[in-house]
Protein backbone atom coordinates (compact mmCIF):
# COMPACT_ATOMS: atom_id res chain seq x y z
CA UNK A 1 0.00 0.00 0.00
CA UNK A 2 1.59 3.35 -0.65
CA UNK A 3 2.56 5.67 2.18
CA UNK A 4 0.95 8.86 3.43
CA UNK A 5 2.46 11.84 4.51
CA UNK A 6 0.21 14.44 6.19
CA UNK A 7 1.30 18.25 6.74
CA UNK A 8 -0.23 20.32 9.27
CA UNK A 9 -0.14 24.03 8.14
CA UNK A 10 0.43 25.29 4.92
CA UNK A 11 3.21 27.47 5.49
CA UNK A 12 6.23 28.64 3.46
CA UNK A 13 7.45 25.86 5.49
CA UNK A 14 4.97 23.34 3.92
CA UNK A 15 5.85 24.77 0.53
CA UNK A 16 9.43 23.87 0.82
CA UNK A 17 8.72 20.81 2.45
CA UNK A 18 6.23 19.07 -0.86
CA UNK A 19 8.84 19.61 -3.29
CA UNK A 20 11.97 18.49 -1.62
CA UNK A 21 9.62 14.85 -0.72
CA UNK A 22 9.37 14.45 -3.90
CA UNK A 23 12.57 15.25 -4.48
CA UNK A 24 13.79 12.86 -2.29
CA UNK A 25 11.71 10.03 -3.82
CA UNK A 26 8.77 10.06 -1.79
CA UNK A 27 6.02 8.44 -3.74
CA UNK A 28 2.80 8.21 -1.56
CA UNK A 29 0.41 10.71 -0.79
CA UNK A 30 0.64 14.01 -0.01
CA UNK A 31 -1.63 15.70 1.97
CA UNK A 32 -1.21 19.54 2.99
CA UNK A 33 -3.57 21.07 5.91
CA UNK A 34 -4.27 24.74 6.35
CA UNK A 35 -6.69 26.93 8.43
CA UNK A 36 -6.45 29.85 5.56
CA UNK A 37 -8.30 29.73 2.20
CA UNK A 38 -4.88 30.00 0.50
CA UNK A 39 -2.42 28.17 -0.83
CA UNK A 40 1.11 28.54 0.86
CA UNK A 41 1.90 32.33 0.27
CA UNK A 42 4.71 34.86 0.87
CA UNK A 43 4.73 36.74 4.40
CA UNK A 44 7.60 39.05 3.39
CA UNK A 45 5.39 41.26 0.69
CA UNK A 46 2.92 41.50 3.22
CA UNK A 47 4.56 44.47 5.21
CA UNK A 48 6.07 45.56 1.99
CA UNK A 49 5.03 45.36 -2.03
CA UNK A 50 1.56 43.71 -1.05
CA UNK A 51 0.93 46.42 1.17
CA UNK A 52 1.72 49.43 -1.30
CA UNK A 53 0.46 47.51 -4.01
CA UNK A 54 2.85 46.71 -6.37
CA UNK A 55 2.09 42.60 -5.85
CA UNK A 56 -1.62 41.40 -6.01
CA UNK A 57 -2.37 38.59 -3.68
CA UNK A 58 -1.81 36.05 -6.60
CA UNK A 59 1.63 37.22 -7.00
CA UNK A 60 2.98 36.33 -3.52
CA UNK A 61 1.89 32.22 -3.94
CA UNK A 62 5.05 30.49 -3.55
CA UNK A 63 4.00 28.00 -6.66
CA UNK A 64 0.93 27.59 -8.47
CA UNK A 65 -1.65 25.81 -8.27
CA UNK A 66 -0.35 23.62 -11.73
CA UNK A 67 2.60 23.15 -9.41
CA UNK A 68 0.57 21.01 -6.78
CA UNK A 69 -1.69 19.30 -9.05
CA UNK A 70 1.32 18.01 -11.40
CA UNK A 71 3.21 16.36 -8.36
CA UNK A 72 -0.02 15.08 -6.77
CA UNK A 73 -0.30 17.40 -3.53
CA UNK A 74 -3.48 17.57 -1.87
CA UNK A 75 -4.67 20.29 -0.11
CA UNK A 76 -7.43 20.81 2.86
CA UNK A 77 -7.66 23.97 3.48
CA UNK A 78 -9.95 26.40 6.18
CA UNK A 79 -9.65 23.26 7.84
CA UNK A 80 -8.00 22.96 11.42
CA UNK A 81 -6.60 19.80 13.09
CA UNK A 82 -8.01 19.30 16.84
CA UNK A 83 -5.36 16.95 18.14
CA UNK A 84 -2.14 14.11 17.00
CA UNK A 85 -2.55 11.03 17.92
CA UNK A 86 0.86 9.46 17.83
CA UNK A 87 -0.24 5.79 19.28
CA UNK A 88 -2.88 5.38 16.17
CA UNK A 89 -1.00 7.35 13.77
CA UNK A 90 -3.85 9.78 13.04
CA UNK A 91 -5.37 13.11 13.72
CA UNK A 92 -8.61 14.56 13.75
CA UNK A 93 -9.73 17.46 11.67
CA UNK A 94 -11.95 20.29 13.54
CA UNK A 95 -14.87 18.65 10.80
CA UNK A 96 -14.58 15.68 13.03
CA UNK A 97 -13.11 13.40 10.27
CA UNK A 98 -9.84 10.96 11.66
CA UNK A 99 -7.18 10.87 9.05
CA UNK A 100 -4.17 8.07 9.37
CA UNK A 101 -0.79 8.92 8.48
CA UNK A 102 2.47 6.63 8.05
CA UNK A 103 4.59 9.81 8.43
CA UNK A 104 3.47 13.47 10.04
CA UNK A 105 5.40 16.84 9.80
CA UNK A 106 4.39 19.65 11.83
CA UNK A 107 5.16 23.29 9.45
CA UNK A 108 2.56 25.02 11.88
CA UNK A 109 4.46 28.77 11.78
CA UNK A 110 3.64 31.10 13.96
CA UNK A 111 0.69 33.47 15.01
CA UNK A 112 0.83 37.39 16.45
CA UNK A 113 1.04 38.26 20.14
CA UNK A 114 -2.38 40.27 20.67
CA UNK A 115 -2.73 42.79 23.21
CA UNK A 116 -6.15 42.62 25.34
CA UNK A 117 -6.44 46.11 25.92
CA UNK A 118 -9.49 48.07 25.87
CA UNK A 119 -11.07 49.18 22.46
CA UNK A 120 -8.63 46.47 21.01
CA UNK A 121 -11.92 45.36 19.31
CA UNK A 122 -12.43 48.23 16.98
CA UNK A 123 -12.75 48.42 13.20
CA UNK A 124 -9.14 49.98 11.80
CA UNK A 125 -7.18 47.84 14.23
CA UNK A 126 -5.11 45.33 13.04
CA UNK A 127 -2.39 42.89 12.91
CA UNK A 128 -0.22 41.69 9.97
CA UNK A 129 0.39 38.02 9.70
CA UNK A 130 -2.19 36.59 7.47
CA UNK A 131 -2.86 37.71 3.83
CA UNK A 132 -6.37 38.40 5.38
CA UNK A 133 -4.51 41.08 7.71
CA UNK A 134 -2.75 42.65 4.72
CA UNK A 135 -6.27 42.61 3.27
CA UNK A 136 -8.11 44.53 6.13
CA UNK A 137 -5.23 46.90 6.32
CA UNK A 138 -4.99 47.50 2.42
CA UNK A 139 -8.91 48.49 2.54
CA UNK A 140 -8.75 50.50 5.83
CA UNK A 141 -5.67 52.46 4.20
CA UNK A 142 -8.02 53.98 1.74
CA UNK A 143 -9.53 56.21 3.22
CA UNK A 144 -6.90 56.43 6.33
CA UNK A 145 -4.46 59.88 6.83
CA UNK A 146 -3.14 59.11 10.24
CA UNK A 147 -1.62 55.71 11.33
CA UNK A 148 -0.23 54.22 14.46
CA UNK A 149 1.80 51.36 14.67
CA UNK A 150 2.33 49.57 17.97
CA UNK A 151 5.89 48.08 18.20
CA UNK A 152 8.92 49.58 16.87
CA UNK A 153 10.38 45.62 15.41
CA UNK A 154 10.71 45.11 11.91
CA UNK A 155 7.31 44.65 11.33
CA UNK A 156 6.25 47.46 12.47
CA UNK A 157 8.81 49.76 10.85
CA UNK A 158 8.46 47.86 7.49
CA UNK A 159 4.91 48.59 7.39
CA UNK A 160 5.38 52.02 9.11
CA UNK A 161 7.23 53.01 5.82
CA UNK A 162 4.88 51.61 3.36
CA UNK A 163 2.31 53.54 4.80
CA UNK A 164 4.55 56.61 4.49
CA UNK A 165 5.31 55.69 1.36
CA UNK A 166 1.97 55.99 0.50
CA UNK A 167 1.45 59.59 1.98
CA UNK A 168 -0.45 58.46 5.09
CA UNK A 169 0.78 60.36 8.13
CA UNK A 170 2.87 57.49 10.95
CA UNK A 171 3.47 57.43 14.12
CA UNK A 172 5.57 54.52 15.93
CA UNK A 173 4.91 53.76 19.20
CA UNK A 174 7.24 51.28 20.85
CA UNK A 175 6.95 50.30 24.70
CA UNK A 176 11.07 49.80 24.66
CA UNK A 177 13.92 52.45 25.39
CA UNK A 178 14.69 52.50 21.34
CA UNK A 179 13.57 50.38 18.23
CA UNK A 180 14.02 47.14 17.26
CA UNK A 181 15.06 46.56 20.73
CA UNK A 182 14.65 42.78 21.07
CA UNK A 183 16.24 42.06 17.80
CA UNK A 184 19.21 43.97 17.02
CA UNK A 185 22.22 46.36 18.51
CA UNK A 186 21.47 50.13 19.44
CA UNK A 187 23.76 51.18 16.45
CA UNK A 188 21.02 50.04 14.17
CA UNK A 189 18.11 51.10 16.19
CA UNK A 190 19.84 54.80 15.96
CA UNK A 191 19.89 54.32 12.35
CA UNK A 192 16.71 53.52 11.54
CA UNK A 193 15.07 55.85 13.89
CA UNK A 194 17.11 58.37 11.86
CA UNK A 195 16.01 57.05 8.92
CA UNK A 196 12.00 57.04 9.71
CA UNK A 197 12.88 60.64 11.39
CA UNK A 198 13.99 61.95 8.22
CA UNK A 199 11.08 60.69 6.04
CA UNK A 200 8.55 62.27 8.31
CA UNK A 201 7.71 58.92 10.56
CA UNK A 202 7.01 60.43 14.33
CA UNK A 203 8.84 57.24 16.55
CA UNK A 204 7.92 57.65 20.58
CA UNK A 205 10.12 55.03 22.33
CA UNK A 206 9.41 54.51 26.33
CA UNK A 207 6.08 54.68 25.62
CA UNK A 208 3.09 52.05 26.13
CA UNK A 209 -0.44 52.00 24.89
CA UNK A 210 -3.05 51.89 27.47
CA UNK A 211 -6.53 52.17 25.40
CA UNK A 212 -7.81 52.43 21.78
CA UNK A 213 -10.62 54.60 21.68
CA UNK A 214 -13.62 55.44 18.92
CA UNK A 215 -17.16 54.97 17.86
CA UNK A 216 -17.26 51.50 16.24
CA UNK A 217 -14.17 52.41 14.48
CA UNK A 218 -10.23 53.45 15.84
CA UNK A 219 -10.35 57.35 16.59
CA UNK A 220 -7.95 57.77 18.97
CA UNK A 221 -4.36 55.85 20.51
CA UNK A 222 -4.00 56.61 24.46
CA UNK A 223 -0.55 56.03 25.53
CA UNK A 224 0.79 56.23 29.31
CA UNK A 225 2.31 59.08 28.96
CA UNK A 226 -0.68 60.85 28.36
CA UNK A 227 -0.79 61.43 24.78
CA UNK A 228 -3.54 61.11 22.85
CA UNK A 229 -2.60 59.91 19.24
CA UNK A 230 -5.51 60.85 16.38
CA UNK A 231 -5.85 58.18 13.97
CA UNK A 232 -7.45 56.19 11.57
CA UNK A 233 -5.63 52.89 11.37
CA UNK A 234 -3.61 51.28 13.77
CA UNK A 235 -1.45 48.13 13.28
CA UNK A 236 -0.01 46.39 16.05
CA UNK A 237 3.21 44.28 15.32
CA UNK A 238 4.38 43.16 19.06
CA UNK A 239 6.28 39.88 18.10
CA UNK A 240 5.31 36.01 17.38
CA UNK A 241 4.49 32.76 19.41
CA UNK A 242 5.45 29.64 17.32
CA UNK A 243 1.68 27.09 17.22
CA UNK A 244 3.76 24.33 19.69
CA UNK A 245 -0.13 23.33 21.25
CA UNK A 246 -1.04 20.40 18.88
CA UNK A 247 2.90 18.97 19.58
CA UNK A 248 2.76 19.64 23.22
CA UNK A 249 -0.54 17.85 23.78
CA UNK A 250 0.85 14.61 21.83
CA UNK A 251 3.46 14.43 23.83
CA UNK A 252 6.11 15.66 21.68
CA UNK A 253 8.80 17.47 23.30
CA UNK A 254 8.60 21.35 23.38
CA UNK A 255 10.81 24.42 24.64
CA UNK A 256 10.48 27.35 23.23
CA UNK A 257 9.58 25.83 19.48
CA UNK A 258 8.74 21.76 18.87
CA UNK A 259 12.30 19.95 19.57
CA UNK A 260 14.10 18.59 17.20
CA UNK A 261 17.31 17.57 15.89
CA UNK A 262 20.03 18.70 13.42
CA UNK A 263 17.99 16.39 10.72
CA UNK A 264 14.31 18.15 11.62
CA UNK A 265 13.15 15.02 13.99
CA UNK A 266 10.79 14.89 16.88
CA UNK A 267 11.23 12.75 19.53
CA UNK A 268 8.65 10.77 17.56
CA UNK A 269 10.16 8.82 14.91
CA UNK A 270 7.72 9.22 12.62
CA UNK A 271 6.73 13.26 12.89
CA UNK A 272 9.16 15.89 11.64
CA UNK A 273 8.95 19.14 12.12
CA UNK A 274 10.33 22.83 10.48
CA UNK A 275 9.87 26.32 10.03
CA UNK A 276 8.79 28.80 12.66
CA UNK A 277 7.39 26.50 15.03
CA UNK A 278 10.65 24.58 15.78
CA UNK A 279 13.52 24.56 18.43
CA UNK A 280 16.66 23.36 16.27
CA UNK A 281 20.41 22.74 17.11
CA UNK A 282 23.00 24.82 15.35
CA UNK A 283 26.51 23.94 15.29
CA UNK A 284 28.10 27.25 14.25
CA UNK A 285 26.73 28.89 17.30
CA UNK A 286 26.20 25.93 19.75
CA UNK A 287 23.27 26.68 20.62
CA UNK A 288 19.03 25.67 20.22
CA UNK A 289 17.55 28.38 17.92
CA UNK A 290 14.04 29.01 16.76
CA UNK A 291 14.29 31.21 13.88
CA UNK A 292 11.72 33.32 12.60
CA UNK A 293 13.06 33.56 8.55
CA UNK A 294 12.18 32.46 5.11
CA UNK A 295 15.55 30.89 4.84
CA UNK A 296 15.10 28.45 7.69
CA UNK A 297 11.64 27.28 6.03
CA UNK A 298 13.89 26.99 3.05
CA UNK A 299 16.08 24.69 4.46
CA UNK A 300 14.73 23.11 7.32
CA UNK A 301 12.46 21.31 5.31
CA UNK A 302 14.80 19.91 3.21
CA UNK A 303 16.41 17.89 5.94
CA UNK A 304 12.51 16.83 7.67
CA UNK A 305 11.89 15.50 3.63
CA UNK A 306 15.37 13.49 3.41
CA UNK A 307 14.43 12.27 7.09
CA UNK A 308 10.88 11.16 6.15
CA UNK A 309 11.83 9.22 3.41
CA UNK A 310 14.87 7.66 6.13
CA UNK A 311 17.57 9.39 4.79
CA UNK A 312 19.48 11.64 6.50
CA UNK A 313 20.26 15.10 6.09
CA UNK A 314 21.34 17.92 8.15
CA UNK A 315 20.35 21.51 8.66
CA UNK A 316 23.11 23.49 9.89
CA UNK A 317 23.14 26.49 7.42
CA UNK A 318 24.15 30.51 8.55
CA UNK A 319 21.13 31.92 9.90
CA UNK A 320 20.22 35.10 7.85
CA UNK A 321 17.86 38.09 7.67
CA UNK A 322 16.48 40.80 5.33
CA UNK A 323 14.45 43.74 5.92
CA UNK A 324 13.49 46.27 3.58
CA UNK A 325 12.21 50.07 4.27
CA UNK A 326 11.87 53.12 1.68
CA UNK A 327 15.47 52.66 -0.33
CA UNK A 328 16.87 50.69 2.54
CA UNK A 329 17.79 46.71 1.69
CA UNK A 330 19.30 45.53 5.11
CA UNK A 331 20.83 42.01 4.88
CA UNK A 332 22.12 40.15 7.80
CA UNK A 333 24.25 37.50 8.29
CA UNK A 334 24.69 35.64 11.42
CA UNK A 335 23.49 36.43 15.12
CA UNK A 336 25.14 39.18 16.67
CA UNK A 337 23.84 37.75 20.39
CA UNK A 338 27.00 37.47 23.26
CA UNK A 339 28.87 40.31 20.80
CA UNK A 340 31.46 42.47 22.65
CA UNK A 341 32.97 44.65 19.92
CA UNK A 342 31.05 46.64 17.05
CA UNK A 343 32.96 47.78 14.25
CA UNK A 344 31.08 50.39 11.82
CA UNK A 345 32.53 50.10 7.94
CA UNK A 346 31.08 53.65 5.78
CA UNK A 347 29.16 56.70 7.67
CA UNK A 348 25.92 55.15 9.66
CA UNK A 349 25.32 59.06 11.03
CA UNK A 350 24.93 61.04 7.49
CA UNK A 351 24.61 57.89 4.57
CA UNK A 352 22.12 55.07 3.54
CA UNK A 353 24.97 52.98 3.44
CA UNK A 354 27.41 50.84 5.79
CA UNK A 355 28.27 47.67 7.81
CA UNK A 356 28.03 47.04 11.36
CA UNK A 357 30.28 44.05 12.32
CA UNK A 358 29.80 41.82 15.43
CA UNK A 359 32.78 40.19 16.56
CA UNK A 360 33.11 38.06 19.87
CA UNK A 361 36.71 37.33 21.24
CA UNK A 362 37.87 38.91 17.77
CA UNK A 363 35.96 36.55 15.74
CA UNK A 364 33.49 37.25 13.51
CA UNK A 365 29.88 36.49 14.47
CA UNK A 366 27.60 38.51 12.77
CA UNK A 367 26.93 41.72 9.96
CA UNK A 368 24.46 44.04 9.47
CA UNK A 369 25.31 45.48 5.99
CA UNK A 370 22.63 47.83 4.84
CA UNK A 371 22.58 48.68 1.14
CA UNK A 372 25.80 46.80 1.07
CA UNK A 373 25.19 43.13 -0.51
CA UNK A 374 28.98 42.45 -1.47
CA UNK A 375 29.89 42.97 1.98
CA UNK A 376 26.70 40.74 3.11
CA UNK A 377 28.21 37.83 0.57
CA UNK A 378 31.57 37.91 1.90
CA UNK A 379 30.26 38.24 5.68
CA UNK A 380 28.24 35.37 5.35
CA UNK A 381 31.33 32.63 3.97
CA UNK A 382 33.70 34.35 6.77
CA UNK A 383 31.08 33.61 9.30
CA UNK A 384 30.40 30.02 7.89
CA UNK A 385 33.88 29.42 8.08
CA UNK A 386 35.40 30.40 10.74
CA UNK A 387 37.84 32.49 9.19
CA UNK A 388 39.73 34.34 10.83
CA UNK A 389 39.45 38.49 9.56
CA UNK A 390 41.45 41.26 9.97
CA UNK A 391 39.57 44.28 12.31
CA UNK A 392 41.59 46.95 10.28
CA UNK A 393 40.45 45.87 6.89
CA UNK A 394 36.83 45.27 8.23
CA UNK A 395 36.33 49.47 8.76
CA UNK A 396 38.79 50.31 6.13
CA UNK A 397 36.34 51.35 2.85
CA UNK A 398 39.84 51.04 0.45
CA UNK A 399 40.01 47.43 1.50
CA UNK A 400 37.67 45.07 -0.22
CA UNK A 401 35.48 42.81 1.47
CA UNK A 402 37.02 39.58 -0.66
CA UNK A 403 39.98 40.75 1.32
CA UNK A 404 38.82 40.82 4.75
CA UNK A 405 40.23 37.54 5.85
CA UNK A 406 43.90 37.48 7.11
Amino acid sequence: MPQTCIIIGASHAAAQLVLSLRQEGWTGKITVIGDEASLPYQHPPLSKTFLRGDKAANEIFIRPQAFYEKHNIDFILETRVESIHPASKSIILSSGEILKYDKLALCTGSRVRQLTLPGVELNGVHYLRTLRDGEGIKSDMTSAKEAVIVGGGYIGLETAASLKTLGIEVTVVEMASRVLARVTAPVMAEFYTRMHQEEGVVIKTGVTVSTFEGKGKIERVICTDGSHLNTDLVVIGVGIIPNVELAEVAGLDVDNGILVDEFARTNDPDIVAAGDCTNHPNALYGQHLRLESVPNALEQPKSAAASICGKEKAYNALPWFWSDQYDLKLKIAGLSQGHDQVVIRGDKNNSRSFVAFYLKSGKLIAADCVNRPREFLVCKRLIASGSAIDVARLKDENTSPEDFAI
